[in-house]
């Protein structure tokens, strides 16, 4: 396990804003996870289980967490059969698009639909990352874990609650690290699933600022409706607060467009959300999470 001091979150985040972290402690193997709580209570601060950055808004200035990354990079491989498919584990520091590049090329059916959205399979896991109708943890088996409270242990899906945008390990509330996954994925030709990635890679692009500094979608998707067409009937398609605007593509997405500030990000969010509620009388719940 390594230790790194005042990590800069602009520098760690598709966002590209944040301030300082005190540390943060990379886990580069399931067994590195033993020595964590000795290394937190140290560290002090408040842990933070952290992927690749791509769903999170930092707040400005010295905030007083501790990043918790995976580096863990088992496999992937195959490690057993299932009806019609296998069974694959992989470490939850592999970026999620190598992965599904993998899968392809092993013929594995199941996350195609989730070909352009960025960050780690553990990124993957904790915010049971959709597209399209198909969802990670809809795959998911078993997780290999580590809180402070239980240890490191693997868990199976009875034991975690996943629903739109959201993954908790049974009786967990508080942090946990996600260290290795295991999936089922369903037997098909290689061809016709790099074909399903093209497809649905190239509608996301026609209507997702992809090469922006975003953080994807602010808000999650309220029952039956679309955050970002409500957002776009309030008028908050292309509006900004200084360096930080809701992409003209997407009204959902939030994109640093140069020099944003955190403080920026959050008066923005603030009143887009209030002019859903004041029109439509719907609370908008955030899918961006907000640190520090």
């Amino acid at each position: 396990m390594d230790i790194f001091r005042d990590v800069s979150l602009a520098k760690r985040t598709t966002l590209r804003l944040g301030g300082t972290a005190l540390a943060e402690a990379v886990v580069r193997e399931a067994t590195d996870a033993e020595e964590l709580a000795l290394a937190l209570d140290e560290l002090g601060g408040e842990p933070l289980a952290f992927g690749a950055g791509s769903n999170i808004l930092a707040r400005d200035g010295d905030l007083g967490i501790v990043l918790v990354s995976s580096r863990v990079a088992t496999g992937p491989m195959i490690v057993g059969e299932a009806e019609g498919g296998k069974i694959v584990r992989v470490g939850t520091g592999l970026k999620l698009p190598s992965f599904l590049n993998w899968l392809a090329s092993q013929g594995l059916s199941g996350l195609a639909r989730l070909r352009g959205i960025p960050g780690s399979v553990g990124g993957a896991v904790a915010m049971n990352a959709g597209s399209w109708g198909q969802s990670f943890c809809d795959r998911l088996a078993r997780l290999l874990v580590y809180s402070r409270e239980r240890g490191l242990r693997w868990i199976e899906a009875h034991q975690w609650e996943a629903g739109y945008r959201r993954f908790a390990p049974e009786g967990e509330s508080g942090f946990f690290l996600a260290l290795e996954a295991e999936l089922v994925l369903d037997a098909a030709d290689p061809g016709a699933i790099r074909a399903e990635m093209a497809e649905y890679f190239a509608r996301k692009k026609a209507v997702q600022p992809l090469a922006a500094a975003t953080c994807g979608c602010v808000f999650k998707n309220p029952a039956g409706e679309s955050a970002g067409r409500l957002l776009d009937k309030v008028g908050f398609r292309g509006r900004s607060v200084g360096g930080m605007a809701l992409s003209e593509m997407h009204a959902n997405f939030l994109v640093n467009t140069g020099g944003g500030t955190a403080e920026q990000a959050l008066e923005l969010i603030a009143l887009a959300g209030a002019a859903v509620r004041e029109r439509f009388g719907i609370e908008l719940e955030l899918e961006v999470k907000v640190v520090g």
